[in-house]
């Protein structure tokens, strides 16, 4: 569906972004339908210690490591400045540990200068994307359009101002849970993120 809803921008060749794991397996089906290449922003949610599902920030390598707070939870926990650190410092280990397996070697397609397409299987409060948006934007794409099936309406108004497009299929008052708004949501492990890139290199067009 959100292939579908993307096709217009077929004819601008873009660079499709997944954010693995679970943005992967949407990601697929937007390269294919586009005929685009499918690349991988490697990025990680800081969740809190007693509760990993809600990000008090997020983590993204690079050059020099982009590290984002989420201040408004933050606002509310009480979290040392050390336990922050440290729980950035294990999600970096993680997202370098995943460089390794995924890439395998292979050298990422330069984004300057392209339009690039940034996807996940949804946004709840928007901390993972967020760090993501910020950077892809500093490698200098051509314009950004962020596409997801289903977003929590408040957390997709921010995001307005950030990208060039937004695309959401769906945009529910009271978010519960992503997993929600699938048939299947199982989690994906390593290896179904490696087949699914194969899967997207293999079938589209030379």
């Amino acid at each position: 569906m959100l292939g579908r809803a993307l096709v217009k921008y077929k004819a601008d060749n873009p660079v499709v972004y997944a954010l693995p794991r679970g943005g992967v397996e949407v990601a697929v089906d937007v390269a294919l339908a586009l005929e685009a290449p499918l690349e991988l922003l490697l990025v990680r949610k800081v969740g809190l210690p007693w509760q990993a599902e809600l990000a008090m920030g997020a983590v993204i390598d690079g050059g020099k490591p982009i590290i984002f707070r989420n201040e408004e939870v933050l606002a509310r926990v009480r979290i040392s400045p050390e336990a922050f650190n440290d729980a950035c410092a294990r999600e970096l280990a993680e997202i370098e540990r995943r460089r390794r397996r995924y890439m395998g070697g292979r050298v990422a397609l330069d984004p300057g200068k392209r339009v690039v397409i940034v996807v996940d299987d949804g946004i709840a409060t928007g901390a993972t994307m967020k760090v993501a948006l910020m950077a892809l934007r500093s490698r200098q794409p051509k314009s950004m359009i962020l596409a997801v099936p289903v977003a929590a309406r408040q957390s997709l108004e921010a995001f307005r101002k950030e990208v060039d497009a937004v695309i959401c299929l769906e945009t529910p008052d009271d978010l519960i849970a992503i997993g929600y708004h699938y048939q299947d949501f199982r989690q994906l492990d390593d290896d179904d993120v490696i087949r699914l890139l194969a899967q997207a290199r293999s079938q589209r067009p030379s």
